[in-house]
């Protein structure tokens, strides 16, 4: 098992920056890929940045150049840097994490999110 715990969002006004951390605690060596997803009202979950294991990170075309994820093993936790944020950035995010236990055994796991709100 793989528990995630986000913190860091709040209310910003468009262009301001906020960065989220996530803690990842349980079974954290079998974790390949850790990142956010977010969830806007009325919108499906999507993907914004993940980053892997071996440090190789993937960003939604929205958040390309704005936001920033990076990763601190020695904390087992994932960071992301959001700035000059928009108001369509507002939703709630998720931490998520993948943790391979398996060839066979692949896990998703999920915190339980922290609200994002950037006013106009």
């Amino acid at each position: 098992q793989v528990q995630l715990v986000e913190s860091g969002g709040g209310l910003v006004q468009a262009g301001g920056s906020l960065r989220l951390s996530c803690a990842a605690s349980g079974s954290t060596f079998a974790i390949n890929a850790i990142g956010w997803y977010r969830q806007a009202p009325g919108k499906q979950r999507e993907l914004v940045a993940v980053i892997s294991s071996g440090g190789s990170t993937n960003y939604a075309d929205a958040v390309k150049g704005r936001f920033t994820i990076s990763r601190d093993n020695a904390k087992n936790t994932v960071y992301l840097q959001m700035n000059s944020l928009e108001p369509e950035d507002t939703a709630v995010y998720y931490c998520y994490a993948r943790a391979r236990y398996t060839d066979a055994l692949k896990l998703d796991y999920w915190g339980q999110g922290t609200q994002v709100t950037v006013s106009s």
